[in-house]
């Protein structure tokens, strides 16, 4: 069965990565508690493989900023959106949210949904 995913692309500054590992960690459990299949965040290492565009360019990083990605991965695009929607609500997320500045610039994050095009499992 085709599956759906969620992609997330966003810089930040190399001194927040703990405390947005900690946040991750959080949202990683939320998320497979409302049925998401996998979750996976992963912070900057070698971004820099010329010839094509170096990610920190494609992510718009500034000086001490690296680069997260992530990707949530669900049954479909409807089951996608039930869990997006349970998880909206969860107090654990509602409380992240709440007061507390993030460790990254919210409005600097690329996010969107994704049809799986090729996937291959080794076993």
């Amino acid at each position: 069965m085709p599956q759906y995913v969620d992609g997330f692309v966003l810089p930040i500054a190399t001194r927040n990565v703990a405390a947005y590992k900690k946040i991750a960690t959080l949202a990683s459990q939320v998320w497979k508690d409302h049925g998401a299949l996998e979750y996976c965040e992963c912070v900057g290492d070698d971004l820099d493989m010329g010839p094509m565009v170096p990610f920190t360019k494609l992510a718009g990083t500034k000086k001490g900023e690296t680069v997260v990605i992530a990707w949530i991965v669900y049954k479909s695009r409807a089951h996608r959106d039930r869990v997006n929607a349970a998880v909206m609500k969860d107090p654990r997320i509602l409380k992240m949210m709440s007061g507390k500045s993030m460790p990254f610039d919210c409005t600097r994050m690329a996010m969107g949904g994704f049809k799986v095009l090729v996937q291959l499992k080794v076993k």
